[in-house]
């Protein structure tokens, strides 16, 4: 259902006081003065507390700096005079005890009369005492179609026009955008060189890099992983290189669905969250980061709204990657006990999308503790597959090694010798052989001299690995990946091969 249809039917159901959050105040007004025109003409009355009412010059200023006026306003006009009131920031004032106890007051005299509150305002900050009073109403960014008239009328203002390839992927850079800044951005590169032209897309993405930043919420992550530099992870590797085009029209027209996205579980350090990146790079894809921590807030509704906001901005920017690292941290609460059920409810709205989204958001979670999350977010449909990305076999760690070696010194490789390397780091992370090589660095750099094979176990006979210390975990983890909950990401992992043994073991 549109917006303009949701806002109808409310209008219709004599919902008198409705609650909007958006930051497009000249948009949202034109299109209730759209929906106002579909019921039967209505009146519509603009109020802020600078200027008071505004429009109709018998009623010009009523209400100026007096908020408690500007909804005494309301009873002024005659009960059958259909009207819809807006109230600019009005959610400043909803503290007051007077103005709180008005809009009851209201809320109770307008169901039998043709009359609707309207409080738009950039955030949602309800009372308690209010929250059963107001409806609460989302206002969406410019879908693909609204964007594309607004370029189009802008090309007619320049007199030139652009190849439909291209302005389709003006308007697909534009969408996550609200209209001002639409206007402004696409402003700005006509006053740079007189027209619109295809590299202007950088300056587009530039301004959603900006306003996905002051959100808050997700983080704009600009990423040149590549699957090659994942060292092992076949499996997992061959699964998303098999989906590279599954967001094509082509894989539309052949009839597959949008893919859904990857649960990525095993231990810190593996390389789950470069997994993510090389996934948006390799499919061409912006890449979005959850700080999952940052929905939750302290007044009543906002985490919820914080969650609503998320899911309409990835939405938005589809087809996208959405990386949620930790998952298992975020949502180890949502039973409900500890935070009034705020877990619960964000936690809610997240599993609800994760099942029935239909536009292309590729959902990337990671979690190192799957005991933390709960059973809802396991269970089929939530995301295409489960992989357990487990500790490298020798085979993998002597790929890990090459991978970063090759980066760190191309013209050398052959000097190192990979094999032993991977031998005498048993039980290592792709994190912890990193994080070896560059101790072996320091002993060089340090010796004034280029680090050698000797350097980097040194170093490596210095570091514990996580897997001796947090044993515990670990095992859980592979009995759990073992008994069949999860794809494993390795072909070539110990715990592959240990489940490869006990199938072809005589029973």
């Amino acid at each position: 259902m549109s917006f303009s249809d949701e806002f109808e039917l409310l209008l219709r159901a004599r919902y008198t006081l409705i609650y909007i959050p958006t930051r497009e105040e000249e948009r949202i007004e034109a299109a209730i003065a759209q929906s106002a025109k579909h019921q039967g003409n209505r009146a519509v009355y603009i109020w802020d507390f600078v200027d008071g009412y505004q429009g109709n010059p018998n009623d010009a200023g009523f209400g100026k700096r007096n908020p408690l006026q500007a909804l005494e306003f309301v009873e002024k006009l005659p009960a059958a005079a259909a009207a819809i009131f807006i109230l600019r920031d009005f959610q400043r004032f909803l503290e007051d005890v007077a103005i709180s106890r008005k809009l009851r007051n209201l809320a109770r005299l307008l169901k039998a009369q043709p009359k609707n509150i309207v409080i738009l305002s950039s955030q949602i900050t309800i009372p308690d005492e209010l929250s059963e009073a107001l409806t609460i109403l989302e206002f969406p960014l410019p879908a693909a179609a609204e964007i594309r008239l607004e370029v189009e009328r802008l090309l007619a203002a320049t007199g030139r026009l652009l190849e439909n390839r291209v302005l389709d992927e003006l308007v697909r850079s534009c969408q996550g955008l609200s209209m001002e800044r639409i206007r402004r951005v696409l402003a700005r590169a006509i006053a740079t060189h007189g027209e619109l032209l295809p590299e202007d897309v950088d300056l587009i993405l530039e301004e959603k890099r900006q306003t996905i930043r002051q959100t808050q919420i997700l983080d704009f992550y600009p990423t040149t992983a590549n699957i090659s530099d994942i060292g092992g992870l076949d499996n997992l590797k061959d699964w998303l290189l098999r989906r590279g085009g599954a967001f094509s029209e082509r894989a539309r027209q052949y009839g597959l669905p949008h893919p859904r996205g990857l649960l990525l579980v095993g231990i810190q350090g593996t390389g789950k969250s470069l997994t993510a990146k090389a996934i948006a790079h390799h499919w061409h894809l912006p890449l979005l980061r959850l700080d999952v921590g940052r929905l939750f807030a302290g007044l009543v509704g906002e985490s919820e709204s914080r969650t609503r906001q998320m899911i309409q901005l990835a939405e938005a920017l589809a087809p996208c990657i959405l990386w949620i690292d930790e998952i298992d941290k975020a949502f180890s609460g949502a039973d409900g006990r500890g935070d009034a059920g705020t877990t619960s409810r964000v936690f809610g709205t997240f599993i609800t999308w994760l099942a029935e989204k239909t536009t292309p958001v590729f959902v990337v979670a990671t979690a190192n503790n799957i005991q933390s999350l709960p059973a809802e977010m396991l269970r089929k449909g939530r995301f295409d597959e489960i992989f357990f990305v487990g500790l490298p076999s020798q085979e993998e760690r002597q790929e890990i090694f090459s991978v970063h070696l090759s980066r760190l010194r191309p013209q050398n490789l052959k000097q190192y010798d990979l094999e032993r390397l991977a031998y005498e780091t048993p039980d290592f992370s792709g994190a912890e052989i990193e994080q070896t090589l560059i101790e072996a660095m320091h002993l060089g750099f340090s010796q004034t001299r280029d680090f050698t094979t000797d350097d980097i176990l040194e170093a490596a006979s210095q570091t514990v690995p996580l897997a001796h210390t947090a044993q515990e975990q670990i095992q859980f983890l592979q009995e759990w990946a073992a008994a069949g909950k999860a794809r494993l990401a390795s072909k070539h992992s110990s715990l592959s091969n240990r489940i490869q043994r006990q199938m072809h073991q005589p029973d």
